[in-house]
């Protein structure tokens, strides 16, 4: 099949079939089909859309270009969860123990930060020793025995579409909910799982801040994942303001750390990681009632039997064996801090998220190019979550850097993000629309 065949179908609004857009993947990973063709393809792509059944080819195919992982005979239901990304999102740090303490098998292939969000792989970084990449047979094993493996992406898997992806970033087509969709779940299928749970972020600190294009790309996705054989189910949850009370790499890691010892209960943090654990036992099939699912992921975190998994991962995947008791002798620390002081007496009623997590890339804490190196030490700690009443000068958060200058810097930055009105705002579900299988 000649490829500028296909894309002039698309490009004229027409309906590529199976056979053709596994032609086209299959040229794309090969690269016999030129970068001018593929970016083609994904502008075509974008501007006409894709129908369900051409986005479950296409993911199908993007999946079946390298590696697919098989969990036989591991015994447990496989699992995994997938969020959009966030300010303040370390959820994938607690999630994936606890439900593996609740007996279900998490192989997690997670990412690294993608502009203002930050990234699960950085944030593990922060931990001495603990190995991202594993071979398949570390990363099987510790999967066997801690129940969880949080680890990146090998270039066996899905290569199609970090070829698709590279062109897309350079073409202004990465926001196109098909080829969103393809991208996100063509790595999580080759990973081998039998069911997903999406988190799907919406607001202001989210790369969709409408609800109605988050709504969007949650069926999308949801409808694709279902169509490819995997039970998966989607929760809008909110992203208006930090997820955590934190937001950096090992920052990150010491607030999860802290979680998994029941120091985070009562939180926003909490309702989002126990909702997202509860969904992840009912699509594996160990629970069937979502409030029995609840209460099972509850006890798990309250017993400290999550705890125990996430230092035992640590330890499998090269990381100090006494983490969970001295985390804060191993994670990095920056040699300043800095108060953020509140500008006027009120309440805290609005944040600029996004900018938020920039500062924290600006101080070190993410990547402004491809090839900077990452400072786990740096970010921004003791967020107030909105609503609470503050009095000018009173500190609402406070900054981690390596200088007092740039610390003072993003300080003055962070406080510029926050608006304070006399009247208290009105309270802000944290999580929205769910959304299952149709």
């Amino acid at each position: 099949m000649l490829p500028q065949e296909i894309i002039r179908r698309k490009r004229d609004g027409g309906t590529l079939t199976g056979e053709e857009i596994k032609a086209f993947v299959e040229g794309l990973s090969k690269e016999t089909i030129s970068e001018g063709q593929v970016a083609a393809f994904a502008m075509a792509v974008f501007f006409k859309g894709m129908t369900p059944d051409e986005i479950v080819a296409l993911t199908l195919a993007m999946r079946d270009s390298g590696d697919v992982l098989s969990w036989a005979g591991v015994g447990k239901p496989v699992v995994d969860k997938h969020s959009t990304g966030g300010v303040g999102d370390n959820v994938s740090l607690m999630l994936a123990p606890i439900v593996a303490a609740c007996g279900l098998a998490v192989p997690m292939i997670s990412g690294r930060g993608l502009g203002h969000t930050g990234g699960t792989l950085d944030k593990l970084q922060s931990i001495p020793g603990y190995d991202v990449m594993p071979n398949n047979t570390i990363f099987r094993r510790t999967v066997d025995r801690a129940g969880c493996a949080i680890i990146g992406q090998t270039g066996d898997l899905a290569p199609a579409d970090k070829r698709l992806y590279a062109i897309r970033d350079v073409t202004a087509t990465v926001e196109s909910i098909p080829l969103i969709t393809a991208s996100i779940l063509s790595k999580k299928l080759a990973a081998g799982l039998e069911s997903l749970v999406l988190d799907v972020k919406v607001g202001n600190g989210a790369f969709m801040a409408k609800s109605e294009d988050a709504e969007a790309l949650a069926r999308s996705l949801v409808r694709v994942a279902n169509g490819a054989g995997v039970k998966t189910t989607a929760l809008l949850t909110d992203m208006n303001e930090p997820l955590a009370d934190c937001a950096g790499n090992a920052i990150e890691v010491q607030n999860a750390v802290d979680f998994l010892k029941g120091q985070k209960s009562g939180t926003r943090l909490e309702e989002v990681t126990l909702a997202l654990a509860a969904e992840m036992l009912v699509n594996g099939g160990a629970e069937v009632d979502p409030g029995q699912a609840l209460a099972r992921c509850s006890a798990a975190l309250a017993s400290g039997k999550a705890a125990e998994v996430f230092g035992q991962m640590v330890r499998e995947l090269g990381g100090p064996s006494d983490f969970m008791d001295k985390a804060e002798t191993y994670l990095p620390r920056s040699k300043a801090e800095v108060a953020v002081l509140a500008e006027a007496d009120g309440f805290l009623s609005a944040c600029d998220t996004r900018a938020l997590g920039l500062a924290v890339v600006t101080l070190g804490g993410g990547r402004q190019r491809p090839s900077d190196k990452i400072d786990h030490g740096v970010g921004i700690s003791g967020f107030k979550p909105l609503g609470t009443r503050v009095a000018k000068g009173e500190p609402i958060a406070f900054v981690q850097a390596n200088d007092e200058t740039a610390a003072a810097r993003a300080a003055k930055t962070v406080a510029e993000c926050y608006r304070i009105s006399e009247t208290k705002p009105a309270a802000t579900p944290v999580i929205g629309l769910r959304i299952g299988a149709e």
